[in-house]
């Protein structure tokens, strides 16, 4: 992986610090940071009085702050920050967004800074795992899916009559994921609404102008026959089909209510709390449901019952 990242991200990241007054070594001393990374005890010393890196910051940072900078590190040839391979460079930003370095808000103010800087080189800082109910980041390349960056899958499947809307709202979510996060899950609401209301056109089902995103959900569901039925062969299957779906109702009306409290609806007074995290979480949930739908109507067209419609089920999945 080594020499992805250029100097031009990691330079933007370390002005951030400067610019932004971020403390890299958070709630910790920076000898106590650096530690983490480095054996600071078999590093060398700069100073002939001390034997090691340790003594040398304890002396120069923690004892006397003023001897060295505050971006010090980065430069400095034994953490080999700034010019030193992509392992080296992300370790040291995971390092900064430890539960031990700062709380899980901090972290995220600093994660959209991370990852805005390290997109276009082809990284992210993602959640995995945690800690005493802190998450744990780590720092992982960008999938060429929708988790990375565009639901591709959605974009190019020409299934509907009319999907130029769609690809304005994909495009709007691309544009703002990470700037705008309450944009972007405003918009992954609206891609749902338009995409539920192409539907029922192309069904010929009629809906009024008014209809909330639940209601469009369910007579999108009537429209299309979705039923418990989805596995023939497997009782036990189709229960579990049944599930799911009922776990996709429950992601649509979840980034409806989403937009309404951290996207940009119903005429906000106060500024948003939503990050790139949020924004991100509210558009696979969306693409989940608009690839189940789009794919339903694929299997449907394949099958020759698409015009044709089976009989209703008389016990439709109740999706809401």
């Amino acid at each position: 992986m080594s020499g992805h990242i250029t100097e031009v991200t990691r330079r933007h990241i370390i002005d951030a610090y400067l610019l932004q007054r971020i403390n890299w070594a958070g709630r910790l001393s920076e000898p106590e940071f650096l530690a983490r990374i480095y054996n600071l005890r078999e590093l060398p010393s700069t100073d002939g009085r001390f034997n090691n890196a340790y003594e040398d910051i304890q002396q120069h940072r923690v004892r006397n702050p003023y001897d060295w900078d505050d971006d010090y590190v980065f430069t400095d040839s034994r953490f080999n920050v700034l010019w030193g391979t992509d392992e080296n460079f992300l370790r040291f930003l995971e390092m900064t967004v430890h539960p031990l370095v700062r709380n899980a808000e901090a972290a995220a103010q600093v994660l959209d800074i991370y990852n805005t800087a390290l997109r276009p080189d082809g990284y992210r800082l993602v959640e995995d795992g945690e800690i005493s109910g802190q998450p744990l980041f780590k720092a992982r390349p960008l999938q060429g899916s929708f988790h990375g960056d565009l639901p591709e899958a959605i974009a190019k499947q020409p299934l509907l009559t009319d999907d130029g809307v769609l690809h304005e709202h994909l495009q709007r979510i691309k544009d703002t994921l990470t700037r705008d996060p309450a944009r972007a899950i405003a918009s992954s609401k609206e891609l749902l609404e338009s995409l539920f209301k192409l539907i029922l056109t192309q069904e010929n089902v009629e809906f009024a102008r008014s209809d909330e995103v639940p209601a469009l959900c369910k007579k999108v569901g009537e429209a299309l026959n979705i039923n418990a039925e989805s596995v023939p062969a497997s009782a036990r299957g189709s229960q579990t089909i049944q599930k799911l779906l009922r776990t996709l109702a429950t992601t649509i009306q979840s980034v409806a209510e989403l937009r309404n409290e951290i996207g940009t609806g119903h005429g906000r007074t106060v500024p948003s709390v939503a990050t790139e995290v949020h924004a991100r979480l509210a558009l696979n949930g969306t693409v989940a449901v608009a690839e189940f739908l789009l794919g339903t109507i694929q299997q449907r067209r394949t099958n020759n019952a698409f015009k044709a419609k089976a009989p209703v089920d008389p016990n439709p999945i109740n999706w809401l």
